[in-house]
C-alpha cells in the first residue's frame, strides 16, 4: 500500500512538471477566465489548503484530540499529501499557459516549488529514517557476532598479541589479507580474521549512521524552509485572489 501510493505520487509529481514545462507548445490566454478554467482554479485553491488545515490540526493538540477520534493522523496525511499534489495540478491547468503577470509568474514558480520540497524531503526522510534503522539492527547483530567472538578469543591470549598490529584502519584493512592461513604463515586462525572483519564492519556502519543522522539533522531545517515557502505560496493565493475580484469575476462571461 505503502509502495503504490509512492508511486502514485510519483507520477502526478511527474505530471505537474510536464504541466508546467508545456507552455512553450500550448498558450490559451483566455482559458483562465471561463466557466471551465474558473472551477480549476476554485477546485484546486480549496484542495492547496488541505496542508494548512492538516498543519493546524498537527499543531494544536486538543484539535488534534477531536479529529483523531474520528480520523487517523496517517490518513490525515496522506489527504495532505495527495492534495498538495493534486491541487497544484489543478491550478496550473486553469492558468492555460498564460505566464504574463509577475504575480502569476511568482505563484505558479512558488507553487512548483513547494511541491518539490515537500515530496523531496517527504520521501528522502522516510528513505533516510528507514536505512537508518536498517543499518542500526545490523549494527547490533555484528556486535553480538563481536563479542562472542571476543569472548572465543579471549581464551587464546597468543592470538590477541597477533591482532596488536592490526588495530588500526590500515591494519584492519589488510589484516584480513595477512592473517589468512597459509603455508609460510599457518599460526593465524579463523576466530582472529573474523574479528578483523567484524571491527571492520562495525566501523564501517557506525560512520554510515553517522553521516545518514547528519542528513536526518539537516531536513529538519528542510522543513523549516517548507512551511516558510507554503505561507508564503498562501499569500501570493490570496493575492491572487484578491486581484481575480477586484478586476472582476469574468469566469461566467
Amino acid at each position: 500500500m505503502k509502495e503504490r501510493n509512492e508511486i502514485i505520487i510519483t507520477g502526478l509529481v511527474i505530471l505537474l512538471l510536464l504541466l508546467w514545462l508545456g507552455f512553450p507548445f500550448h498558450q490559451s490566454p483566455r482559458f483562465a477566465g471561463t466557466l471551465a478554467g474558473g472551477i480549476l482554479a476554485i477546485a484546486g485553491s480549496a484542495l492547496m489548503l488541505v496542508p494548512l488545515v492538516y498543519s493546524i490540526i498537527k499543531r494544536i493538540r486538543p484539535l488534534k484530540n477531536l479529529v483523531t477520534s474520528r480520523v487517523q493522523m496517517r490518513t490525515l496525511l496522506s489527504w495532505h499529501i495527495y492534495a498538495g499534489v493534486v491541487g497544484p495540478i489543478l491550478v496550473l491547468l486553469h492558468t492555460g499557459h498564460k505566464f504574463q503577470s509577475h504575480l502569476g509568474i511568482a505563484l505558479t514558480a512558488m507553487t512548483i516549488i513547494v511541491v518539490l520540497s515537500g515530496f523531496t524531503g517527504r520521501y528522502l526522510l522516510s528513505k533516510i529514517a528507514q536505512t537508518i534503522g536498517e543499518k542500526k539492527k545490523t549494527l547490533t547483530q555484528l556486535e553480538l557476532a563481536y563479542r562472542q567472538t571476543a569472548t572465543e578469543l579471549s581464551a587464546q591470549p597468543q592470538q590477541v598479541a597477533i591482532l596488536q598490529p592490526f588495530s588500526g584502519l590500515f591494519g584492519r584493512l589488510f589484516g584480513g589479507i595477512l592473517l589468512r592461513p597459509n603455508k609460510t604463515s599457518p599460526i593465524s586462525s579463523s576466530a582472529s580474521i573474523r574479528a578483523l572483519e567484524l571491527s571492520d564492519s562495525i566501523a564501517d556502519l557506525e560512520y554510515a549512521i553517522r553521516t545518514h543522522e547528519a542528513f536526518k539533522s539537516a531536513f529538519s531545517v528542510w522543513l523549516k524552509l517548507h512551511i516558510a515557502l507554503s505561507f508564503a505560496l498562501y499569500a501570493l493565493l490570496a493575492l491572487h485572489v484578491w486581484a481575480a475580484l477586484s478586476f472582476g469575476l469574468r469566469w461566467f462571461g
